[in-house]
């Protein structure tokens, strides 16, 4: 039976683990220190995101899920952002304890020309106070009775210690709640009890002590891990081989991962225990949750630092058929994630925009020149009330949802908006492109928006138009073809 994503609103889940602020410093490399045989990197911009199992909490509300969170910050100027963004999120912050002394666990890294040049960590692995470790779980065994799934999320930062995951579980299994945990470590034993780890084939293989080759090895691995832990359930996630689900007394379950463009695949574990406890809070079987994990993991690599999966992307992928060209198709709403992603991977976005009715040959080669001034074309039509008044009555011709899919069957187009006439300079704010592409029957002073385009560091460029050739010439050709008939 598929899962349905529409119940992932009604689901309420807690999330217990090492939580971590991810500090980006975006810049450019053009010369090498006089000081020391290194890269002078020169910063642009700077972002910060929730990490580690603020990922996890990340991902799960990005889905539109209900979350409590349970961990450990510092009481700085970290400790005090982190709380900000779980607020801002609207997820319930009572289970997180702000330790005097002890310092929010911070990873920076300096991303320049499109690498990943550093990382620099910031943070302690020191055990959880006394005083702590009561006020956590004490949250947890009030939280466990309200709550779908349990999610673990271990870093190895100090939190998860087999006293906590004892007083987890016990209270987990009191109240027949499922229980899902992120490993860390080489002894797996404190995790007896949980319902399913998941660890990835590198902890996997140094957690059973069996060097993981082929496929024979991997079952070896995991069935010795089920074994000597007193698992019931055990997901061993192997990349861009998929996943493997090992259960006591079955078959292991095999799901491949379908071939994706792997930018990174920080925060991919992440994803697959947040969508399955997501799924398993949902009442779909273990195999149906790793068939879904497995889906959102594909996807979630395909993105540039910790990222979270929409629901619009799990839909679209879960569908197998289902018109592969929807992907293209994106809301104003979604725009923002959407450009922040091509930014960081360092693309060139050229926008182009009109009413686009009646595509014609002018529109094509308008198109096709756009997308070789960069590396993304996204093309903003607008909507039907705006192009009825731009054009007059009885346009347009063809509607904006079979505009939509006509543009998107097009190479040269990377993605459509639709928007309204009055919105275009929301959408170029929103966008920010390099470069607005206009037809030649523009002059550069009647290019509405280029002034906004160029404050934000664009430019616009003018495609020249050859052809004496037009929608509204096309349309009232037909028009009088049919009154002479």
């Amino acid at each position: 039976m598929p899962i349905d994503i529409s119940k992932f609103d009604k689901c309420n889940i807690l999330v217990v683990g090492d939580l971590m602020l991810d500090e980006y410093l975006w810049g450019v490399v053009d010369r090498i220190s006089p000081e020391a045989p290194v890269q002078v990197v020169s910063i642009k911009n700077e972002d910060y995101a929730i990490g580690g199992a603020g990922n996890v909490v990340n991902n799960i509300v990005a889905l539109g899920a209900k979350v409590s969170a349970a961990g450990v910050i510092g009481t700085g100027r970290n400790g005090q952002l982190m709380l900000s963004k779980f607020n801002e999120l609207g997820v319930d912050t009572a289970g997180i304890v702000q330790e005097p002394g002890r310092p929010t666990t911070q990873k920076t890294r300096i991303v320049a020309s499109h690498q990943h040049v550093l990382r620099i960590d910031r943070e302690t692995n020191k055990i959880i106070s006394d005083p702590t470790l009561e006020k956590i779980t004490r949250f947890i065994e009030d939280k466990i009775p309200d709550v779908d799934v349990v999610l673990i999320s271990d870093y190895g930062k100090g939190l998860i210690t087999k006293t906590l995951l004892s007083r987890l579980t016990s209270a987990a299994q009191k109240h027949k709640k499922i229980t899902i945990a992120d490993p860390k470590g080489l002894d797996f034993s404190k995790y007896s009890g949980v319902s399913i780890i998941t660890p990835n084939k590198k902890e996997a293989a140094l957690a059973s002590g069996v060097e993981i080759a082929d496929e024979s090895t991997l079952l070896k691995a995991g069935n010795r891990i089920l074994q000597n832990v007193g698992l019931d359930r055990l997901l061993i996630t192997c990349g861009k081989d998929g996943m493997v689900l090992f259960e006591q007394n079955k078959e292991p379950y095999k799901v491949r991962a379908k071939a994706r463009q792997v930018y990174d695949v920080s925060g991919a574990g992440d994803t697959v225990i947040a969508v399955f406890g997501l799924a398993k809070a949902s009442g779909a079987s273990f195999k149906n949750c790793v068939a879904l994990a497995n889906t959102a993991a594909g996807i979630v690599v395909g993105k540039v630092g910790t990222a979270t999966v929409s629901k619009q992307e799990l839909a679209t992928a879960l569908e197998p058929y289902e018109d592969s060209l929807s992907s293209k198709h994106k809301s104003l709403s979604e725009l923002p994630t959407l450009v922040k992603e091509l930014k960081k991977k360092g693309k060139r976005v050229v926008l182009t925009n009109g009413c686009f009715d009646l595509l014609h040959t002018g529109h094509i080669m308008l198109f096709s020149a756009s997308k070789q001034l960069g590396d993304t074309l996204i093309v903003a039509i607008d909507d039907d009330d705006s192009v009825k008044e731009i054009k007059g009555p009885g346009r347009p011709v063809i509607g904006a949802k079979e505009r939509v899919r006509i543009l998107c069957a097009l190479d040269s187009v990377d993605y459509v908006v639709v928007f309204s006439s009055n919105e275009l300079k929301k959408l170029i704010e929103i966008i920010r492109p390099d470069v607005l592409a206009k037809g030649s029957n523009y002059t550069s002073e009647e290019v509405f928006g280029r002034e906004l385009v160029e404050q934000l560091g664009g430019r616009v460029v003018l495609i020249p138009v050859t052809e004496n050739i037009s929608s509204t010439r096309i349309i009232n050709n037909i028009k009088s073809s049919d009154t002479k008939a």
